[in-house]
């Protein structure tokens, strides 16, 4: 009975990573980028079904704590909304000093806004009625 219960467990999907100083930089000199006041978002494509998402936070920003908390908000960002961003892409985000204030909400709504610039976030009815309703207050 056990070997079939973990069979049938789903395994939550494991988004990879941009790993080392390569990757990044062929992001931050082939990709595009658009920013705004917490991030910066460089985007490539890397010809593959599945992205790469890193992060990059530099000393300037706070200390270790600051950084890790910073790196932990985006994460968490991205993995709610992985499914609604385009598959195939290299994302690096830079964060951006005086972001070290910044709550849950703010760091996920700059990514968002970013993607949406970018064209690589398909929006959902819902949030075309909350924007529209946004723009008219």
């Amino acid at each position: 009975m056990w070997p079939f219960f973990i069979n049938k467990i789903k395994a939550l999907k494991k988004t990879e990573s941009l790993k080392n100083t390569n990757q990044f930089r062929s992001v931050y000199t082939s990709g595009k980028s658009h920013a705004d006041k917490y991030l910066v978002m460089y985007v490539l494509d890397n010809k593959t079904d599945r992205n790469r998402f890193g992060i990059s936070v530099s000393k300037k920003v706070g200390n270790s704590v600051v950084r890790h908390h910073l790196c932990r908000l985006l994460r968490e960002s991205y993995r709610l909304h992985e499914d609604m961003f385009d598959s195939g892409l290299d994302i690096a985000v830079v964060v951006r000093k005086g972001t070290d204030s910044c709550s849950f909400y703010e760091i996920e709504r700059s990514l968002i806004h970013l993607a949406k610039i970018h064209h690589i976030y398909k929006e959902t009815n819902d949030e075309k009625n909350n924007d529209s309703d946004d723009q008219t207050v």
